[in-house]
């Protein structure tokens, strides 16, 4: 004895339109759940790689020794590391090329710590936007589907003359399917996005806060420099 409708039933022989909007919902959710996969270990990784930075900076080690233990490798520097080489690239390149060493701290490794900054963000933001737009349009486009099924169904209905329910649930249940689908799809990529908006934003205060103690460092570098220069001539 037949238990019910059937679930892949339904979506089989639901019309080509509202097979379009399942197959463009499925899609949709099948692209946020690989961005949040992979977004969140590359989160986890730059907020793991920044303490493990921030530990071995703040050790005492000498940072022309630091720095140029980065340079000499061959993976491309990221995250905070990217931020303290940028600026102490600007830092020594202004020492031997200014002979106002205490304002170039300033202002040309402050530069260079800013644009590295921005553009470490901006890699870690990858995909993020994307999430939230597809938060946004999933439980819309699951509801034009809905709507076209229904409609479609109550146009059939009108064709008979004598309708009853067995005819018209059918058609009703396929159009819902669409708008659960869309909220099947929306949910994960709304909570995605508002957990990853709160780290990212916590692992650029990270680095902003970084970047402002490494500045204020070859600052007063720079003025312990030029006032030996101005002690010794």
């Amino acid at each position: 004895m037949d238990s019910g409708l059937n679930f892949f039933d339904l979506i089989l022989k639901a019309s080509v339109l509202v097979q379009l909007v399942m197959l463009t919902l499925v899609a949709l959710s099948v692209i946020s759940w690989a961005i949040i996969i992979q977004r969140r270990k590359t989160l986890s990784n730059a907020l793991n790689n920044a303490k493990k930075f921030e530990a071995r900076f703040w050790s005492g080690v000498d940072l022309s020794k630091l720095y140029n233990e980065i340079c000499a490798r061959t993976v491309q520097t990221e995250g905070m590391e990217s931020i303290f080489s940028s600026g102490f690239k600007e830092f020594a390149r202004s020492k031997k090329s200014s002979s106002s060493v205490g304002a170039v701290a300033i202002d040309g490794p402050h530069r260079a710590m800013r644009v590295a900054l921005s553009r470490e963000v901006e890699k870690l933001e990858t995909g993020v936007p994307l999430l939230a737009t597809i938060g946004s349009i999933s439980p819309y486009i699951g509801l034009f589907g809905t709507v076209w099924g229904i409609m479609t169904a109550f146009i059939a209905l009108g064709e008979v003359k004598q309708a009853t329910l067995q005819m018209v649930a059918p058609g009703i249940a396929e159009a819902l399917i669409a708008t659960a689908m869309g909220l099947f799809a929306a949910i994960p990529a709304v909570i995605a996005y508002n957990r990853f908006a709160t780290k990212l934003e916590k692992i650029e205060s990270y680095y902003a806060n970084f970047m402002e103690e490494f500045a204020n460092i070859l600052h007063r570098q720079a003025i312990t420099q030029e006032v030996r220069s101005h002690v010794s001539a």
